[in-house]
């Protein structure tokens, strides 16, 4: 997959290690020389170019990049890029961060943003996460309220422990997609038994999430 990274700081940088741990091809637009710093990324290619001006993502070949991240410390900045990246370049993915909350409303796809990433509601959830057994605690938001990704934990007494997968009732539109148990990831099968304890992530429109919280505290 090939990825552009607009903003070099220390979060840019600290995303593309990652993708590029995964094998993605990952490029990095910096706006200030001195930020650029090629040894700081081994593997990335490193552009120095101002990400907001439209000359610059041409010259760049935007539109033959996969997803393109704007992570600068600026959410204007941000904005920019991302719509920009969508409207001129139509690029299929584009996930932006949030540096204040107080603007996270306006990180939709107006802007062109596909996934908005917020810092400190991400912290704050997942303080929730932590000390809120049985309740449901949302992580992420996909296109702005369109979808969340939501995270339920079981009670250790839980009436469905035993039970398979495929004996949850879900509301409709929501979707299981992953069970967190210890140090495990499982990537849930029909079969698969749930356990007290378990976190459950699932998929789900905002509209449906109480009634997703009741279908799996009364199974």
């Amino acid at each position: 997959m090939k990825v552009a990274i607009a903003g070099a700081g220390a979060v840019g940088r600290s995303i593309a290690r990652e993708l590029i741990g995964g094998d993605h091809d990952v490029v990095l637009l910096e706006r200030r020389r001195e930020n650029i710093d090629v040894d700081a990324v081994a593997g990335a290619t490193w552009v120095h170019a101002d990400a907001c001006e439209l000359d610059n993502l041409e010259q760049a070949q935007l539109q033959t990049f996969d997803v393109v991240i704007a992570a600068t410390g600026d959410d204007k900045a941000n904005l920019v890029v991302s719509l920009l990246a969508k409207t001129e370049f139509a690029v299929g993915r584009v996930v932006a961060r949030v540096n204040d909350p107080r603007n996270e409303w306006l990180f939709g796809e107006d802007w062109g943003v596909d996934v908005a990433v917020s810092t400190p509601r991400i912290l704050a959830s997942l303080v929730e996460e932590a000390v809120s057994v049985g309740d449901l605690v949302r992580l992420m938001t996909f296109r702005q309220g369109q979808a969340n990704l939501v995270e339920i934990t079981l009670p250790q007494d839980t009436s469905f422990a035993g039970k398979p997968v495929r004996k949850l009732v879900l509301p409709r539109d929501a979707a299981l997609v992953a069970i967190l148990r210890g140090g495990r990831v499982i990537v849930p099968q029909p079969d698969d038994p749930v356990e007290g304890g378990d976190e459950l992530v699932f998929i789900a429109p905002a509209e449906v999430e109480d009634d997703l919280q009741a279908a799996i505290l009364q199974s």
